[in-house]
């Protein structure tokens, strides 16, 4: 991480992200893409759907390869890079007929290594291949839940996943949030820890820097009155006047369950998270 001085009072609990180990050059130019951004409001009516959306730096996506369109071909990292689109760090990986691709880089990837999508490969960071094929106990991330979809989950920075059994057809993984889950051993995974572990001691450090990102304040329900919020109202500061708290339309908040309980993939978690 990188701390400042505390020359403003904004400064004093800022922190940044320590960019050193990234390759100083721009993005690769066939990989961006302009992506139309929402801010918060309908595509067809302009209203706003999405409360404390707007505003933000313009940023060009980068088209990152989350499935294996290139198996058994061996690729060399010439980059790593930062995406603003994600918390993860991205590499830049180089074919023999100089095909390029972005991928999400996982921890200790260094430039110059080589890289391979393979039905069963080295257990090096970066390499994906079937769950089947990698020994319990070892890390994991960009986990595909159905195979051959492209990785769908374990993809923020310093999240992994962990193989904890091989059966005749599933493999067992524990998910970062402690959920324990099944999935078809003919998924692909890839070996390692997402790259940026310390983005969880982030800290923004004052509001200017949320507005960058496109996040606008957000108000308090307490701080409105009754007919915009159900905990507005009183003289004064008062408590929400609830048992428990309410979104501003009313429905039940924090600590509610909102999975569906016909979803068709409840059969394959073993165990839920703890709370």
């Amino acid at each position: 991480m990188k701390s400042y001085k505390p020359t403003t009072p904004s400064r004093r609990g800022m922190t940044g992200i320590d960019f050193s180990q990234l390759t100083k050059k721009k993005a690769e130019k066939s990989l961006l893409k302009y992506v139309r951004r929402s801010v918060g409001r309908s595509k067809s009516s302009g209203r706003i759907t999405t409360r404390h959306k707007g505003g933000g730096v313009k940023k060009l996506y980068r088209i990152v390869e989350f499935s294996q369109t290139r198996l058994n071909s061996p690729a060399k990292v010439i980059a790593l890079e930062y995406d603003p689109n994600r918390t993860a760090f991205i590499a830049l990986i180089e074919y023999a007929d100089k095909t390029k691709q972005y991928i999400i880089a996982p921890q200790e990837l260094k430039v110059g290594n080589e890289i391979i999508f393979a039905e069963k490969a080295a257990l090096n960071p970066g390499n994906r291949m079937h769950a089947k094929h990698i020994p319990v106990g070892i890390s994991v991330y960009n986990v595909e839940l159905e195979s051959g979809k492209g990785g769908k989950v374990v993809r923020s920075a310093g999240s992994s996943a962990q193989i904890l059994a091989q059966e005749e057809n599933y493999t067992t993984i524990k998910m970062p949030s402690t959920e324990v889950r099944k999935i078809k051993n003919d998924c692909f995974v890839s070996v390692g820890m997402v790259s940026n572990p310390e983005n969880r001691f982030y800290r923004v450090g004052k509001a200017g820097k949320s507005r960058l990102k496109g996040r606008r304040p957000h108000v308090r329900g307490s701080a409105m009155n009754p007919v915009d919020h159900p905990h507005g109202g009183g003289e004064g500061r008062q408590p929400i006047g609830l048992k428990h708290p309410k979104t501003p339309w009313g429905k039940p908040a924090l600590g509610v369950k909102t999975r569906n309980k016909k979803k068709w993939t409840n059969k394959f978690i073993i165990q839920r998270r703890k709370k």
